[in-house]
């Protein structure tokens, strides 16, 4: 068992803040990380998240996955008091970090993403895992690119992907190809990561700065979905100042998502 304060860290938020679709909240104060061929149970306490995970594993792995080397504080801090809504946002926040997840998983899950909400989006992924990936546990791992190109579009419409299991074919017949190496986009700078993620059919801007920022960790990425554009169109004219946060706008991000959806007076799910 390993012990890690609640400050800074708050895995509900972090589950309820749209950047991963496998931290899953089986009761009040109790939930499950799966991630890759991994996965641990994490217990609410007093003043901290107990991880049911030895110490060799956590430093292995989950103390990277879960980002708990960044200082979020100091993010929070380059926030102007005369912002008052992001200063709010960041204030609701506060405990979210920008996991470490694998690029494949995001490269699918946020492709999948594309005009459903949370809940769907978590149902398709759970399927497609319980279906094509490999027993860990109680859970299953995400599927790889192999599997994935050899369900055929009729197995993944299935999993109740609709026109997406095109694009979710597609990825996974050029991955299991040889064809995109995502590992080896990792050298890519900031620009031209989306870039060529964008080559990859189905991917759009939104889907590859979420991928960036997200499978990634490229942290200056500002992924823009209905939320998002809903808080810069009515907070700040159409115009957000990401200048203020050059190198770390992602952050700003989850914070101006989480609060919008889940903080706001008549917020919607």
């Amino acid at each position: 068992m390993v012990f890690v304060l609640k400050e800074e860290f708050d895995v509900g938020k972090i589950a309820d803040s749209g950047q991963c679709f496998r931290l899953k909240r089986l009761e009040e104060g109790r939930f499950r990380a799966v991630a890759g061929n991994r996965w641990t149970e994490l217990q609410e306490r007093d003043d901290a998240w107990a991880l049911d995970c030895s110490e060799e594993e956590f430093d292995g792995f989950w103390r990277d996955y879960f980002d708990l080397g960044t200082d979020y504080a100091a993010f929070r801090a380059a926030v102007p008091e005369k912002d008052a809504y992001l200063t709010a946002a960041a204030s609701f926040g506060s405990g979210i970090r920008i996991l470490r997840q694998d690029p494949w998983e995001m490269l699918v899950t946020f492709i999948i993403s594309q005009r459903k909400n949370i809940p769907a989006i978590r149902a398709c992924v759970e399927t497609l895992c319980r279906r094509y990936g490999e027993a860990i546990g109680p859970e299953y791992g995400f599927p790889r690119a192999a599997a994935l190109a050899a369900a055929g579009e009729e197995g993944l419409r299935a999993c109740a992907l609709g026109y997406r299991a095109g694009y979710v074919l597609a990825a996974a017949r050029l991955a299991a190809a040889g064809m995109l190496n995502l590992a080896a986009l990792a050298d890519l700078d900031d620009e031209a990561l989306p870039e060529t993620l964008m080559t990859v059919p189905g991917v759009g801007v939104k889907v590859a700065s979420c991928v960036a920022l997200f499978g990634y960790h490229r942290i200056a990425a500002f992924p823009r979905d209905v939320w998002i554009n809903r808080v810069v169109r009515e907070r700040y004219r159409g115009r957000f100042p990401l200048y203020r946060y050059k190198g770390f706008a992602g952050v700003m991000q989850q914070y101006l998502f989480y609060y919008a959806r889940c903080g706001e007076p008549c917020a919607a799910t």
